[in-house]
């Protein structure tokens, strides 16, 4: 495992970290927007949106593809190899299973039902993003499974039984199982607790196989979470071809107090534009009602506003070809 570390590190701050256009989520503004929350149900109801957007799975394709799990998860098998993104199976993303956001749809695999997995990437620690139990679930599984992850994250995977996590500043990069993993900037935030407010980092990632061959290259890119920001073109700047982007486009709204956090399906196609990508899949919606448009505003506006891009509505158990001229197949 080679590391490659950053020249700049601007985005340190004392003991933590901040965005380089810093933003706090003050109580004042989450007290309100929680006392003032009217979360819609989708049209038709929630049965309906099930029977509309989920699909059985099928992981038994042997090509490089990517399938949509559920939420931020995916299952990404590049090279022979497979790769989980931010795993989250369990029925809440809380501190507690009893209460906190409860899933509207169910991932489409279990964790049991998982083929062997060989790396986890993980974007930040947000409950939604970093679950106890799914990781707990997997590492009784795959015991010696590489976690990735942003610095401060490791000393709590750690303890929760992984043997084998590393940490990565934004633009380190590690080549593991012969591909090559990048930490990207992203504008975001982190705790799981009162006291831990951004005591560690957040961030995207960039994967790419055979990257001494330019022709066979291919990348594909994980966002994470992540506010709009100017920081973001560098990332198209450093990576110049991007096959296929796995980028948010739910938890969005009202817009005065999730813009910082979140984009909206708007933001998500002027960063497809903007990172030159080949091709997307939307993700980061359809599970969990973490804000409060209905869950499926997100895809009604992305479909009125993608034009002829190559930017896909999966169904969750869904997949889609990792092609190296980003011209893939349902």
């Amino acid at each position: 495992m080679n590391k490659k570390t950053p020249s700049i590190a601007n985005h340190h701050k004392g003991k933590g970290f901040e965005n380089q256009e810093p933003f706090k989520i003050k109580l004042v503004d989450t007290w309100r927007w929680r006392r003032q929350r009217k979360v819609l149900p989708p049209k038709g109801g929630y049965q309906v949106f099930n029977q509309t957007w989920c699909e059985p799975i099928d992981v038994t394709l042997t090509d490089d593809r990517v399938w949509w799990i559920g939420h931020s998860t995916t299952l990404i098998q590049l090279d022979g190899k497979r790769i989980l993104t931010d795993p989250v199976f369990s029925k809440r993303v809380s501190p507690s299973q009893f209460i906190g956001p409860k899933r509207r749809t169910l991932p489409a695999i279990t964790a049991d039902q998982l083929p062997n997995i060989d790396v986890i990437v993980i974007s930040h620690n947000h409950y939604d993003h970093m679950d106890y139990h799914s990781i707990r679930q997997l590492l009784a599984r795959f015991p010696n499974v590489v976690i990735l992850v942003p610095l401060g994250l490791k000393k709590k995977l750690s303890k929760w039984g992984a043997k084998q996590v590393i940490e990565l500043d934004w633009w380190q990069s590690v080549n593991v199982t012969g591909l090559t993993f990048t930490a990207t900037p992203a504008k975001h935030w982190s705790n799981r607790g009162l006291f831990d407010v951004n005591k560690a980092l957040w961030c995207g990632w960039m994967i790419q196989s055979n990257v001494d061959d330019k022709q066979q290259c291919k990348t594909v890119y994980f966002m994470g979470d992540t506010g709009y920001s100017p920081i973001l073109k560098q990332i198209g700047e450093r990576f110049a071809h991007i096959d296929l982007a796995l980028i948010p486009i739910g938890a969005y709204a009202p817009r005065w107090f999730m813009q910082s956090q979140h984009i909206d399906p708007n933001q998500a196609i002027l960063l497809f534009d903007q990172l030159h990508c080949q091709a997307a899949v939307a993700i980061h919606w359809g599970a969990f009602e973490l804000a409060d448009e209905p869950l499926d505003e997100p895809p009604a506006l992305l479909n009125e506003l993608k034009g002829d891009r190559a930017f896909y509505l999966l169904k969750i158990g869904g997949s889609h070809t990792i092609n190296r001229l980003g011209y893939g197949l349902k």
